[in-house]
């Protein structure tokens, strides 16, 4: 079967054209992904310091202040990883899927446990005092999230006074959570890991969203392109080249009187039409010297 130039040329185009497409749509579709991961981890790490903040509020200023009441009934206000959690709860009133919590191995609180993922990520920690942070992707039956933890670990002395043996923990503090839990902690321990959860779901909608209309607008570019590429060779290639195979059939036959080509312009077929144009006057000047 052959092919016309026109063919050929759209042929070239769509080749290079659907190359580059999927180049270009995988290229971003891995930054966009990037980006919305990043994104969901600058929340995370934003919350994680509120957190932080709201701990050493806790450990700074309300201890001191219940020290003497404490020591008659125990409020769990008074503990900063307690008040880090409620302060959080609060938080999710407003954005549900987010969730905070101060994963422990063995916590004096039994919410604080840590379910069987979270476990995995404070035997990293422990098994890498320094690693400082660490995250992490993991599928939910909601979607797509991203966890950020950092290390629980015991660097106060002080905070033993309440985890090292029930002995030595406070009576009060006893009475309302028992003896049998958070306790044996050691100076320098990894115990457990502060766990954001923050979802994907957003930054990555959005990211698909921008995904399709730049894909679209590609499409768009190209489609505008490829019609004005064609515009542009039929003016320029297609239609002159016809007219100049359409002359040289007619001078093949001995039709002499066939229109002159133009041969305006430096191009190439121009100055194929002035070779061709040299040509038939070359071929009536020999045949009618043949007929003398």
């Amino acid at each position: 079967m052959k092919l016309s130039i026109a063919t050929k040329f759209n042929l070239v185009v769509l080749t290079i054209f659907t190359l580059g497409f999927v180049a270009a749509g995988f290229i971003a579709h891995q930054l966009l992904a990037e980006s919305a991961r990043q994104e969901t981890l600058q929340n995370a790490r934003l919350l994680m310091e509120s957190a932080k903040a709201v701990r050493t509020y806790t450990s700074k200023q309300i201890v001191p202040l219940l020290e003497t009441q404490l020591k008659y009934e125990f409020h769990p206000q008074s503990v900063p990883s307690y008040s880090a959690v409620e302060n959080f709860n609060y938080v999710m009133k407003a954005f549900p899927d987010f969730s905070y919590k101060e994963a422990t191995l063995n916590p004096t609180n039994l919410r604080d446990r840590a379910t069987d993922w979270e476990a995995d990520i404070v035997s990293k920690l422990r098994s890498d005092t320094n690693l400082q942070e660490y995250f992490g992707e993991r599928d939910t039956p909601t979607g797509r999230y991203l966890y950020l933890a950092r290390p629980l670990q015991i660097k106060d002395a002080a905070c033993l006074a309440c985890h090292s043996t029930p002995d030595a923990a406070p009576k009060t503090m006893l009475d309302k959570y028992g003896a049998n839990n958070g306790f044996g902690w050691t100076l320098n321990e990894v115990v457990g890991a502060q766990v954001i959860s923050v979802p994907m779901s957003v930054p990555l909608e959005r990211a698909d969203a921008i995904f399709k209309t730049f894909m679209l607008s590609l499409l768009g570019v190209f489609g505008f392109v490829f019609i004005s590429l064609n515009i542009m060779m039929h003016f320029f290639v297609t239609r002159r080249l016809r007219r100049l195979a359409h002359v040289a059939d007619q001078v093949s036959m001995g039709k002499f009187d066939v229109d002159e080509l133009s041969d305006e312009g430096g191009d190439e077929i121009s100055r194929l039409a002035q070779s061709f144009g040299r040509m038939r006057t070359s071929l009536t000047s020999a045949l009618k010297m043949l007929g003398e």
